[in-house]
């Protein structure tokens, strides 16, 4: 069977799928009595390490930071977990304490390239993915997110992908933790939520799911509308940040994230979008902001948490 296919095609289809996944969820244009309104979901606050990683202070400190912030969990870098393996520390023992201050391993980030065309450099990248993924087994963790690391510049096909991704997620199985197919703006390959939304359905994984961010949407084009086409079920940790209207798409970085609420993006209506679509997972708030890495840790981290806050509290 042939896997060519359009770019249409897959973002027609993409987007046909996802409908259907959320249709069973909200019915558009058809409000519900205020007796038969769900209940609001109790969302989770995450700090992704990289908000804070400029300080330079060590995985321990960090998670302790976290929890002295008012965090529900953290989502560390598997480099920074390595550091703490080499330099002697036992994942057990940090394990426990993540536990002990009250906290949840809720993902974690890697850059095992598993989607890329090289049969050599994809084999590596599946080992390099079961150690990564036995690393946050080991701390506590059941997600990891999965970015189309090594593919940035080239575009791969995306039934090819979608196989790739099946493939990962079987892994996953294996191990205990959880994929999640991440939305890359700058990148040639997942670039956009329908193009990442294709992957995880056709994959026909039972566990796919992916990992969406406020500014990669931004930064790929692909918008925020189509987030009420998502079905909350598609979607365990979501990336909380915001970006400044200067500069523009083509220009902006990493970099240039600011705390959600700070920015031009709609964060409360992204935050409504999520929970009508059936979302109750986890907020990660995720920044690559020099001057926050200049300023106190647990400053910042505290001031990540109040606007993530604020910006549910503004979509109520």
């Amino acid at each position: 069977m042939s896997h060519t296919l359009s770019r249409r095609d897959a973002l027609f289809a993409a987007g046909s799928l996802a409908a259907g996944a959320a249709a069973g969820a909200v019915l558009v244009g058809q409000p519900l009595a205020a007796a038969d309104a769900p209940a609001k979901p109790r969302l989770r606050y995450c700090l992704n390490m990289s908000t804070i990683r400029g300080q330079k202070l060590g995985l321990v400190e960090e998670v302790q930071i976290a929890a002295k912030a008012g965090y529900d969990a953290v989502e560390p870098w598997l480099n920074e977990i390595e550091q703490f393996v080499q330099s002697g520390g036992r994942l057990d023992d940090l394990r426990k304490r993540i536990a002990d201050l009250g906290l949840a391993v809720e993902s974690a980030i890697g850059f095992a390239p598993w989607i890329v065309d090289d049969p050599a450099a994809r084999a590596k990248g599946l080992e390099q993915a079961k150690r990564d993924m036995d690393r946050v087994k080991n701390l506590g963790g059941t997600r990891i997110a999965a970015p189309p690391a090594g593919a940035t510049n080239q575009p791969v096909e995306l039934a090819v992908a979608a196989e790739r991704y099946r493939e990962l997620c079987k892994i996953g199985d294996e191990i205990g933790v959880t994929p999640q197919a991440e939305v890359w703006g700058f990148s040639k390959s997942l670039s956009r939520l329908s193009e990442t939304m294709y992957v995880a359905v056709e994959s026909g994984h039972p566990r796919a799911c992916i990992l969406p961010d406020i500014y990669h949407l931004h930064k790929g084009g692909s918008g925020f509308d189509s987030l009420r086409l998502v079905s909350g079920k598609a979607i365990h940790v979501f990336h909380m940040n915001d970006y400044p209207a200067e500069p523009d798409r083509a220009g902006i970085t990493d970099a240039h994230r600011v705390f959600p609420g700070d920015g031009v993006a709609p964060t409360a209506q992204i935050v409504r979008d999520l929970v009508s679509g059936g979302f109750c997972g986890t907020l990660s708030l995720e920044l690559f902001n020099r001057d926050y890495w200049s300023r106190d840790a647990l400053a910042v981290a505290q001031e990540g948490l109040a606007k993530m806050k604020a910006a549910v509290e503004k979509a109520a």
